[in-house]
């Protein structure tokens, strides 16, 4: 799905916030004493990863991306920069506030993010992740978003602390099971 937009601010003017948001690839449940923030990444994950990673080269910039710090969403940043060598020698950022399962708290992170640049690239966790969509772009607008799940939204607002219900428009949604097989 992809729609173009031009979100008009309340000042008048076009400036938009752009975010990017990948819930991480598919983890194993193999060990099951282990720790969840210790669990790894499955076949299917491990396989999806890379495949996202090329999907999303062909439609974006490089750009940083922020990380939750549970094993199995770094081995996915893993996994996407050895799809798209163009992030793979940027500096990520590994982010404890990133593994929550709430929506609130990923808002209230992005409250806290300086307003430059104007695009973040978030790999987390659901269920925040979805509801996370459906705050910022209205109930319904993602039913849920699947493993190596990635969605794009624009935000109408100047300031990542302006975030509110509503504010953003979802622009592109991109699914490994929307990709060919290798």
């Amino acid at each position: 799905m992809r729609v173009s937009l031009n979100i008009v601010s309340a000042e008048g003017n076009s400036r938009v916030k752009t975010l990017h948001l990948l819930r991480h690839a598919k983890s194993s449940w193999d060990e099951p004493g282990l720790a969840d923030r210790e669990r790894g990444l499955n076949r299917r994950g491990a396989r999806d990863a890379p495949r996202m990673g090329r999907a999303l080269a062909a439609m974006l910039p490089a750009m940083r991306l922020h990380v939750s710090s549970a094993r199995r969403a770094r081995l996915t940043l893993e996994g996407l920069c050895a799809g798209w060598p163009e992030i793979a020698g940027r500096a990520h950022a590994i982010d404890e506030d990133l593994y929550t399962f709430s929506a609130g708290d990923l808002r209230q992170w992005l409250a806290l993010r300086d307003d430059e640049p104007s695009a973040l690239f978030l790999i987390g966790h659901n269920p925040a992740l979805t509801d996370l969509v459906n705050q910022l772009a209205g109930r319904g607008a993602l039913a849920n978003l699947p493993t190596a799940g990635y969605v794009q939204l624009a935000l109408g607002v100047d300031h990542w602390s302006q975030l509110v219900q509503g504010c953003g428009t979802v622009v592109t949604c991109l699914f490994p099971r929307q990709l060919p097989r290798d």
